[in-house]
């Protein structure tokens, strides 16, 4: 039986974050090798946005959950506002998917995507996620109340923590 992470991970350091390769495949290795290599070697925290607007978008994600499976504490995927159904449809990763193989391979990495964890806190210290800061986040452990799997809704604490971009007051 598949068992979902924690909405928020607990991690601790050193590790290297990371994110948005919008499917950017040899971006994505380009970085792993300047970072001294990818898993095992290191250990990455992975803050979203694997996928859309980049051509191969299948490649990345599929080589991220790889990773995932052979080396499960060396690498960490966070969800990004474009790991979500509706927005795949306008960004590419639909049509990608139509296009090369079939509508039920985005249907299931868009089941996937709803598993993912959403944010993570590392030596206690530093909170992560992809977007930012909630005010219905009272307290940190409230991450871990966040219903899963579920599709992002357009208000409210999940919203918040995958889109949410600082504010100037």
């Amino acid at each position: 039986m598949f068992k979902a992470e924690p909405s928020l991970l607990e991690l601790e350091g050193p590790i290297r974050i990371t994110g948005d390769f919008h499917g950017q495949f040899y971006d994505m290795l380009r970085l792993f090798d300047i970072s001294g290599g990818g898993p095992p070697e290191n250990k990455f925290l992975l803050v979203g946005d694997f996928v859309d607007r980049g051509k191969q978008s299948i490649e990345t994600i599929s080589l991220l959950i790889a990773y995932k499976l052979k080396y499960p504490d060396r690498i960490f995927l966070l969800r990004g506002n474009h790991e979500s159904s509706s927005i795949t449809r306008m960004y590419g990763f639909y049509d990608e998917c139509k296009r090369r193989y079939t509508l039920s391979l985005w249907r299931d990495f868009c089941g996937m995507f709803n598993y993912l964890p959403i944010s993570a806190i590392i030596d206690e210290r530093v909170l992560c996620m992809h977007g930012g800061l909630s005010p219905e986040l009272d307290f940190i452990a409230k991450i871990n109340t966040l219903i899963r799997p579920q599709d992002v809704p357009d208000e409210g604490l999940l919203c918040d923590l995958l889109w949410a971009d600082p504010d100037e007051n």
